[in-house]
């Protein structure tokens, strides 16, 4: 069985995201989003939030599991019996950290092999970082995002607008 892990701190989850997901869990017989903490990054959403909006955007994929981590991502393709480690490219800019972090996770996890995805061509400009700050700035996200993604940022940012 080949499981997929394609981890990120989705900040929000993004239809980049969703379409990446979409196509890896065609080729995987089961793929696990793991939403990171990340507490370096400052994310604007908590993890579980972030956790539930995946779940919500990727409910429609019956091989497709969300989850929350806050550990080394070797440690958890072990816990989780991975063997891919799936990464998006958006744009040659993206690729020279990936490599980095592919390598150093080929260390870490030897037995699971990092696979690269790029998304849909109308999807690749789409960032967590720009719909953060379009959000932010009371711009229309409804097109980048899940509408249960674009109601919970207007909503946390009306909220700590106050």
């Amino acid at each position: 069985m080949n499981t997929a892990i394609y981890p990120g701190t989705f900040d929000p989850i993004t239809n980049g995201h969703s379409d990446l997901v979409g196509r890896a869990s065609r080729l995987f017989d089961r793929v696990v989003l793991a939403v990171a903490a990340s507490p370096k990054k400052k994310p604007l959403l908590p993890l579980e939030q972030r956790v539930e909006l995946a779940k919500t955007a990727l409910a429609h994929l019956p091989n497709v599991e969300v989850i929350g981590f806050n550990c080394l991502l070797a440690n958890l393709v072990r816990d989780q019996q991975a063997n891919i480690i799936l990464r998006g490219l958006r744009a040659v800019s993206d690729f020279e950290y990936e490599f980095q972090l592919a390598n150093m996770n080929r260390k870490l996890a030897p037995q699971a092999e990092s696979l690269f995805l790029t998304p849909a061509e109308h999807l690749s400009y789409i960032s967590s970082t720009l719909i953060r700050e379009i959000a932010a700035l009371g711009g229309d996200v409804d097109q980048f995002v899940h509408p249960a993604v674009a109601s919970a940022l207007k909503q946390h940012l009306s909220q700590n607008q106050n």
